[in-house]
């Protein structure tokens, strides 16, 4: 249901853009068609949205951590940006690469156990992931246009690293332990589909504005057991949403 309503909501946005646009477009000077620019540099700044706890890798810690930590998938939502570089081949397609940043640290505490003093077994769950991007955009309407709608696909490399430090008990004997001293920890790259679609509008002579949706499914492999976690994968897919702004020369 949730999973629902942000998507709702994405398109929604989208779709106010491309009814507002128009207007905003008549109150300036018109862009000269894209037909003498071919290179863009974008940003975007956006939100990003993990898969669902049903729709995961069934083998991922965080999942596998539900079982006894108090915290949500959807607690992993959290700001992103990136930036790009786009070159037209022609008036329907373009070639882009792009790099882009994500963070979030969760706090955690056991759902069913306490110290032996009553206070909470703390833990913080952190994942970061840097995907490098290569993509090809179709545009239908082409880039001459003031309504500038757009799909495409590509891959991602994501550089990323997943952390669990704090407080963890240990089940053969009930005790408690900290590891802040030695903290699970595993990192890598992963390579994963991506697709994405968009719709962006001419302001002026040499920048667009717009919106995009971005999906990547991939997963990364953490150690299992014998690295500190319950899972042997980390779960790197997800969509973003993100307002995108483009530079053309």
């Amino acid at each position: 249901m949730m999973k629902r309503q942000w998507m709702v909501t994405v398109f929604a946005a989208l779709g106010l853009l491309a009814l507002i646009a128009p207007a905003a477009s008549a109150q300036v000077v018109q862009v000269s068609r894209g037909a003498d620019s071919r290179s863009a540099v974008g940003f975007n700044f956006g939100w990003f949205f993990p898969r669902g706890d049903d729709a995961r890798d069934d083998d991922d810690t965080i999942v596998a951590n539900l079982d006894d930590l108090a915290f949500e998938v959807n607690d992993f939502r959290n700001f992103t940006f990136g930036g790009e570089y786009l070159y037209a081949i022609n008036d329907f397609l373009e070639v882009g690469a792009g790099v882009g940043y994500y963070q979030k640290t969760v706090h955690s505490v056991y759902a069913n156990f306490v110290n032996t003093n009553g206070s909470e077994i703390q833990q913080d769950l952190k994942l970061r992931m840097v995907p490098f991007t290569g993509t090809i955009r179709f545009l239908p309407v082409g880039r001459t246009g003031p309504v500038q709608p757009y799909v495409g696909g590509g891959v991602a490399i994501i550089n990323w690293r997943y952390s669990e430090i704090g407080d963890f008990v240990d089940f053969t004997d009930n005790s408690v332990y900290s590891n802040r001293s030695d903290p699970f920890i595993a990192d890598g790259t992963a390579v994963g589909p991506l697709l994405l679609a968009g719709v962006r509008f001419p302001i002026g002579d040499a920048m667009t504005v717009g919106g995009e949706v971005r999906w990547q499914r991939t997963t990364g492999d953490t150690g299992g057991l014998d690295a500190g976690f319950l899972g042997e994968k980390i779960d790197l897919g997800g969509t973003a949403a993100a307002f995108t702004i483009h530079f053309r020369f």
